[in-house]
């Protein structure tokens, strides 16, 4: 007996939609080690390992990309850890980018939240003002966050 899961297994135990997987498998990222007579997908503990590698790259902020660069780098057993590090490097100033980036929001809608009084008519709002006014002084979204990925992870 062999020790090979089906997709939706898989996905149960990893705690991902199998629509995720195949996605996955569609990128490169998974690949099933065999197909059944039925044609389902049936895959191993290097897909389990793989997909506890893509979680953790992402808990760090990788994009899938990046882990599809660094899991490919990872197979390549010529291949110097330098790639490696410069991947990580990037990704530390991307984040140190957000962060500053965050900072700024931070202040900016602090300074809004404190000259408003908290009570009263809306109209008189500064904080529905500063929104409003195309010329106002809140901070502008910087290019590492299109309007659509405001989501709370």
């Amino acid at each position: 007996m062999n020790n090979h899961v089906t997709i939706g297994r898989l996905a149960r135990e990893a705690g991902l939609a199998a629509e995720t997987l195949r996605y996955y498998e569609r990128i490169g990222l998974i690949r099933p080690v065999q197909r059944t007579q039925s044609n389902y997908r049936l895959y191993d503990g290097e897909a389990e390992a793989r997909l506890r590698f893509i979680r953790r790259a992402q808990n760090l902020g990788f994009s899938l990309s990046e882990i599809k660069e660094l899991l490919d780098i990872s197979h390549q057993p010529e291949s110097d850890m330098a790639a490696v590090k410069a991947l990580a490097e990037r990704k530390i100033g991307d984040i140190d980018r957000k962060i500053a980036d965050l900072r700024r929001m931070r202040d900016a809608l602090a300074q809004q939240a404190e000259r408003c009084p908290g009570r009263g008519p809306v109209e008189h709002c500064p904080i529905l003002a500063a929104l409003a006014d195309a010329d106002g002084d809140l901070p502008s979204r910087s290019k590492w966050e299109p309007a659509d990925s405001l989501q709370v992870r």
